[in-house]
């Protein structure tokens, strides 16, 4: 019996694995659309540091979740649940199967599950605990540790963002955000989805990463953080605290020289990786493809659509 639910496939994979190049083929030859699940690659400007995909790539094939914000605009995984069910549903209109593309853990769950929303944003509250941010490096993440351990177990100290929300969330309500989560509990899927994962093993996969991150300094990673920069966007935005941003400005105001903050961002990048990874573990049938030993697209191509062969009928 046909699922009642509408189909969706899910590339996901760590930074540099090889998703959008391999997405792009597959959107091609199923003629349909890419949703991006990239938490930076939402911000205008932001093209190099991001791996965005290119003007003559979105040309190719409609991309959707890209380019919508400026990097000084705060934004958040229950506006991206709404943004992003709105082209799904679009693609779905034209009868075509939506193709959702991309690494942030957070963003899939909202999409695919819903997303728990909160108390709505006070600036006022917002502007203050980024003031208490200046009393030191973890000052946020031990007061997030004392009031709601469970939340701060899924945070990376530096992960600011998400530690101001899940202090604003317990200072306007006196709920921890971690029992408003576990009633939400996530467990209602919205769609037939068909998950598939990209992996290589860690050399090749580092390897990539490495020469992914010189080839964004050729590209001029650095000269695009300046133009923001004189642009006036805030280093302490959330879009310019991202991977490759944070590290170029640090060089950028005297705190490395460029090659320092270049090792950084490599290293920085590598953690990130393990991170995604720790995260994908949790995700329930996903169909893995090892992608170590250079298979050709071809044939990874076939073996996704053998998988997927379902949500066509």
């Amino acid at each position: 019996m046909k699922s009642e639910k509408k189909p969706l496939v899910v590339i996901l994979g760590p930074t540099a694995v090889g998703k959008s190049s391999l997405a792009l083929a597959l959107a091609e030859r199923w003629k349909t659309e890419i949703v991006s699940v990239d938490a930076m690659q939402i911000y205008k400007y932001m093209d190099i540091g991001t791996a965005k995909p290119s003007v003559s790539e979105r040309s190719l094939v409609p991309h959707h979740m890209i380019d919508i914000v400026s990097p000084d605009e705060d934004y958040n995984a229950g506006r991206y649940e709404w943004e992003a069910s709105q082209a799904i549903h679009q693609i779905h209109c034209s009868e075509k199967i939506p193709l959702l593309v991309g690494g942030c853990g957070l963003y899939l769950k909202a999409v695919l599950y819903g997303f728990f929303q909160g108390p709505k944003v006070d600036l006022n509250l917002r502007n203050q605990l980024k003031d208490e941010m200046k009393k030191g490096e973890g000052y946020l993440y031990e007061k997030l540790k004392q009031i709601d351990p469970q939340s701060a177990q899924k945070l990376h100290p530096n992960d600011h963002p998400r530690v101001i929300r899940a202090l604003e969330v317990y200072l306007q309500t006196g709920i921890p955000m971690s029992v408003y989560q576990k009633d939400h509990s996530f467990k209602k899927a919205r769609y037939q989805t068909r998950v598939i994962g990209l992996t290589r093993n860690s050399k090749d996969l580092y390897s990539r990463i490495e020469k992914r991150i010189d080839k964004m300094i050729e590209m001029g990673l650095i000269e695009e953080v300046e133009k923001l920069l004189e642009l006036d966007y805030s280093e302490n935005s959330t879009a310019l605290q991202g991977l490759g941003y944070k590290q170029i400005i640090a060089a950028l105001k005297g705190k490395y020289s460029m090659n320092e903050a270049i090792q950084i961002l490599k290293r920085d990048t590598r953690h990130y990786a393990k991170r995604q990874f720790t995260w994908f573990r949790k995700v329930e049938n996903v169909h893995w493809i090892d992608l170590t030993e250079q298979i050709p697209l071809e044939d990874v191509l076939n073996q996704i659509q053998n998988l997927s062969m379902d949500l066509f009928a």
